[in-house]
């Protein structure tokens, strides 16, 4: 079993396509479907279903992906830490990150950190705090910035408080309570709210807030990133309330205070295993020292 082989593997899977991912592991097609075929025989088993019309992963296929990948990201560690020795910063990142995020401008952050290590490849996710540290704690992102409501810490992970913040509530300019300083929460239940999915942590901060009020609201519009639910308060079809960090550079919206906010706090994470030499690299540009991020995984987790 070689790693080219899972490699071809992996392409296959994710491109559902053979000529594809021959095209994307720059081999001929008949050279990738041989290597296939070859590591099928040594397993005794399909990987792939082939019709005219589709490729898609038999169940053994389905067993064998997940440890193909595991198998290719330990073989790339294993050439990171090998350049590390050498002073050169090479390998992969993954960062993770809420679409909110405000205690750091993250693309200066990557930026920085690009400029310096041109040979790592950068990836970014944006998700929800819950999915971020669950793929933290699986190794599938190196770091990842997070808000959760005050008290509430991050599990499985190493990491620090990056900044606190208050909730604001967010309207369209022509909105009739545009041209207030400050509202409060039973106010704020009579109109129709954009939000977070619930269930979420981005929607825990505003629903424990009508709660401690003890008033009740009515979401009609669940989105999944930031862009789209200011997109939606800017057409009149709700109002909002996220982090004041966020919103305080955002056009076509006018930013009422809360007289009863909800506070959150930003979280920066990461593996309580050691990082990787690219991921140690970015959280030294966060400023976080290697004796911090390289902790033993038997020490505390959260931050």
């Amino acid at each position: 079993m070689e790693l080219q082989q899972m490699r071809y593997v992996v392409a296959v899977a994710e491109t559902s396509n053979f000529t594809r991912a021959a095209e994307q592991c720059l081999v001929v097609q008949s050279a990738l479907s041989h290597q296939i075929a070859r590591l099928e025989r040594e397993l005794g088993a399909k990987l792939f279903e082939r019709t005219s019309r589709r490729v898609r992963l038999t169940p053994a296929g389905e067993a064998f992906l997940p440890a193909a990948r595991q198998a290719l990201d330990a073989a790339e560690r294993a050439r990171a830490e090998v350049a590390a020795t050498a002073g050169e910063i090479r390998g992969r990142l993954a960062v993770g990150a809420i679409s909110t995020v405000a205690a750091v401008d993250l693309p200066a952050v990557l930026e920085q950190f690009h400029l310096r290590h041109r040979e790592v490849r950068i990836s970014l996710r944006t998700s929800p705090s819950e999915e971020l540290v669950e793929r933290v704690r699986q190794g599938t992102l190196d770091v990842a910035f997070l808000g959760l409501p005050l008290g509430v810490r991050p599990q499985g992970v190493r990491g620090r408080e990056l900044a606190r913040g208050d909730l604001v509530a967010v309207v369209a300019l022509d909105h009739p309570l545009a041209g207030r300083e400050h509202v409060d929460l039973h106010r704020l239940a009579e109109e129709t709210f954009v939000d977070f999915p619930a269930g979420t942590a981005g929607r825990a901060h505003s629903d424990a807030a009508f709660a401690a009020a003890g008033v009740r609201r009515e979401v009609a519009f669940e989105v999944t990133t930031a862009d789209l639910l200011t997109r939606l308060i800017r057409h009149g079809l709700g109002i909002g309330m996220l982090p004041g960090a966020f919103v305080s550079g955002l056009p076509g919206l006018r930013v009422l205070r809360l007289r009863d906010a909800a506070a959150r706090m930003e979280h920066l994470i990461w593996s309580r295993f050691p990082p990787s030499p690219a991921a140690a690299a970015f959280l030294s540009v966060l400023g976080v020292p290697a004796a911090e991020s390289s902790g033993s995984p038997d020490d505390e987790p959260g931050p």
